[in-house]
């Protein structure tokens, strides 16, 4: 199968109805790349559907693939630790990803995260798109390269462009944006990184807090 055939995009698997709801629904019949075939489900966005924030990753991981939510594994705790450090908590939130599918390659039984490639973001970024002009957020927060390429496009650069809100138009969505490093990145430092690089996540985070709350 040619790399074109076996990267249609979703853009024809897309409901009628643009609600949540609906698109949550036909998600699990996507068949834009063939993330499908390995992946134990889609994992479409969660949260609140009127959300101020809208925070996007770069796909789910192992844990995410066998639940079915975003940002319930390890990465996720570390999100909402931030979140919590920065009373983001309390605010109305909708997180996703650019891709909607786990990505990955055996060892064993282990499965273990691959990046995806640009063809996979591609044909999955009708569905970020339909997200967002279903939430119209305030704001939204690209956690990572994948995410942030994604949303800006690929002259984007996360540790260049991280902690500022942008105002450059996006390629999808509507609005400002903030980049700052997937919380997985956290997680994959060296121990005496961890800390700083946490406490960078935290400071890029007040800058999105400041801004949703007007000041």
């Amino acid at each position: 199968m040619s790399a074109r055939a076996s990267h249609p995009g979703a853009e024809q698997f897309l409901p009628s109805s643009r609600d949540l709801d609906a698109l949550r629904g036909a998600a699990s019949d996507c068949r834009g790349c063939d993330l499908f075939e390995n992946a134990t489900q889609v994992v479409f966005g969660a949260g609140n559907p009127g959300a101020a924030l809208m925070l996007v990753g770069e796909q789910p991981g192992d844990i995410e693939d066998q639940r079915g939510a975003p940002f319930v594994g390890p990465a996720g705790a570390v999100l909402h630790r931030a979140l919590a450090d920065t009373e983001l908590d309390t605010v109305p939130t909708f997180v996703t990803n650019a891709v909607k599918h786990f990505y990955f390659s055996r060892r064993g039984k282990r499965r273990l995260h691959q990046a995806p490639r640009a063809a996979h973001v591609t044909a999955c970024r009708p569905w970020l798109a339909a997200e967002m002009e279903a939430v119209r957020p305030q704001l939204i927060v690209c956690l990572g390269a994948t995410a942030a390429r994604s949303v800006l496009g690929p002259d984007v650069r996360v540790l260049r462009d991280r902690g500022a809100i942008l105002d450059q138009q996006p390629l999808i969505g509507k609005g400002p944006c903030l980049v700052t490093i997937h919380p997985s990145a956290i997680l994959r430092g060296r121990d005496a990184d961890r800390q700083a690089m946490y406490d960078g996540l935290v400071a890029d985070l007040r800058v999105a807090a400041s801004f949703i709350a007007g000041g």
